[in-house]
């Protein structure tokens, strides 16, 4: 007869869920009363689709080193192992005699799968295996519209989430008892030193931009938080498209990490609005935000490869072209429209990109160059902090005009008006792209149509400080239309 779970030490499996406060699978293991075993494993399965990306792994780093003294102040070292999750956790229960294994689940199709295929072998072994929901306001199975079937739209999606959402408190850190943790005889279980993992850069050291705006970690969440909910939130309705204004929450590396959970954020926003009624539009539109971060996972979980095939099957064949020297150019911003290129260079500076950029970004990639959007989803993969599967695959699909609720392959920004229009100064711009910031800002969204004695008087030579756009924009968009309606023709 196996020993009950209070006699045996309980795993707690940490994966995208770093924080000790509102994590159901810590909670539940510490009520047991039982020796508790913080568990993290770096993923190496031979075949994963999605190693974690470079920007991913510095944070990582940072959160895990947090998650560890955290860990370590209750009194329950964090342990942590590298490699396939299949193998390390028997292994682990051997080593430790633990009779439970806890964690919080994941939507990514490859985690649920492996996930599913651990909780089997670990019940046929005769060991307890339970899973929980951390990340998400509504698991996506139990959202469902009219007919039975998940929602294809956000609006209707968020109208019937909303409408009916309750979401449970936030739960706190526990406290742990003495007795919930290893007796002091007992050898405890060895650990990987963090640094062996090489999770950040030695040589060139790329991450110095990261380090100056970012810090991982559970504290470092809940102070965005209340930073963003003590003002900022006013202006979220009106500010939220102003790359130029320091108008956004700047939570999602956060939340892509589980550092800070929608409950908490739910909360949190909920209370603001209550004793602040003037925040309350804000609030909304906040809250707005989060529902599509939950639709995307709504998304992913009915079609699971949404990140590498269009929702629209009739965009399956579209005929995308081949230029590396336009993709390079992207990358590098370097394509000679302002807008872009500071998106470009603050995705590559600092890991994150203000999301009106990102859509910006997305669309001269897909509309103007006509490259792939999964070519602009995996680089976003590797170089954003807050790399998440579905909403990454989510917004590229709703930019390229393939995906959910997507806008039309017809609604091309123009990178000029766009620029204009949400960095009418030109602030955010002059920020990233140095080469352009003495131009007035007539001028400085469109350098090439500026007067010589303008450029002269800004020290800015086309072409040589900064290129000329590598594509006339008003020629792309009509070879983008022409070729979407050569294409609906024969299968749109």
């Amino acid at each position: 007869m196996p020993a009950p779970l209070s006699a045996t030490p309980v795993i707690v499996w940490f994966r995208n869920d770093l924080r000790l406060a509102d994590n159901p699978a810590l909670h539940a293991a510490a009520s047991l009363g039982a020796p508790i075993l913080p568990l993290y494993v770096l993923e190496e399965v031979p075949g994963d689709p999605r190693p974690l990306g470079g920007a991913s792994r510095w944070w990582l780093r940072g959160s895990l080193e947090r998650l560890g003294a955290a860990c370590a102040a209750l009194g329950a070292p964090l342990i942590l192992r590298r490699g396939d999750p299949a193998a390390i956790l028997p292994a682990l229960i051997g080593e430790s005699g633990a009779g439970a294994v806890f964690w919080n689940r994941r939507y990514a199709p490859a985690q649920t799968a492996r996930d599913a295929a651990i909780k089997e072998a670990l019940k046929r072994d005769g060991v307890e295996a339970r899973s929980f929901n951390a990340n998400l306001l509504a698991e996506p199975w139990t959202v469902q519209n009219k007919s039975g079937g998940p929602f294809k739209v956000f609006t209707p999606f968020w109208r019937s989430l909303s409408a009916t959402l309750t979401p449970p408190l936030p739960l706190p850190v526990p406290a742990l008892l003495p007795a919930q943790r290893l007796p002091a005889q007992a050898t405890p279980p060895a650990s990987d030193p963090l640094e062996s993992w090489g999770l950040s850069p030695t040589a060139p050291d790329w991450a110095g931009g990261l380090r100056a705006a970012w810090s991982p970690g559970e504290a470092a969440a809940r102070d965005a938080l209340a930073a963003f909910l003590d003002g900022p939130v006013a202006r979220y309705a009106t500010e939220r498209d102003r790359p130029d204004q320091d108008g956004t929450a700047r939570l999602s590396p956060h939340l892509a990490f589980g550092e800070i959970g929608p409950r908490q954020i739910w909360h949190a926003a909920r209370h603001t609005a209550d004793a602040h009624p003037d925040r309350q539009t804000g609030v909304e539109s906040f809250l707005r935000e989060i529902g599509w971060r939950e639709f995307n996972v709504h998304l992913l979980h009915h079609a699971p490869h949404l990140a590498d095939q269009p929702l629209d099957e009739r965009f399956a064949a579209f005929p995308w072209r081949d230029d590396p020297a336009g993709l390079a150019a992207w990358t590098r911003g370097r394509t000679g429209y302002p807008i872009v290129d500071a998106g470009m260079r603050q995705l590559w500076e600092t890991g994150w990109m203000h999301n009106r950029v990102r859509m910006i970004a997305a669309s001269f990639l897909v509309k103007d160059l006509l490259l792939p959007w999964q070519t602009g989803e995996r680089w976003f993969w590797d170089t954003l902090v807050d790399a998440d599967l579905a909403n990454n695959a989510g917004g590229w699909q709703w930019t390229a005009g393939c995906g959910a609720d997507a806008a039309p392959f017809f609604r091309i920004f123009n990178p000029v008006l766009q620029g204009e229009k949400f960095d009418p100064e030109g602030d955010y711009v002059r920020r990233f792209v140095p080469e352009v910031r003495r131009l007035p800002p007539r001028w400085i969204h469109k350098p090439w149509d500026a007067p010589p004695e303008i450029l002269r008087q800004a020290g800015l030579r086309l072409g040589e400080s900064y290129p000329r756009p590598i594509i006339d924009h008003a020629l792309a968009r009509n070879r983008a239309l022409a070729l979407f309606a050569e294409q609906k023709g024969r299968t749109l």
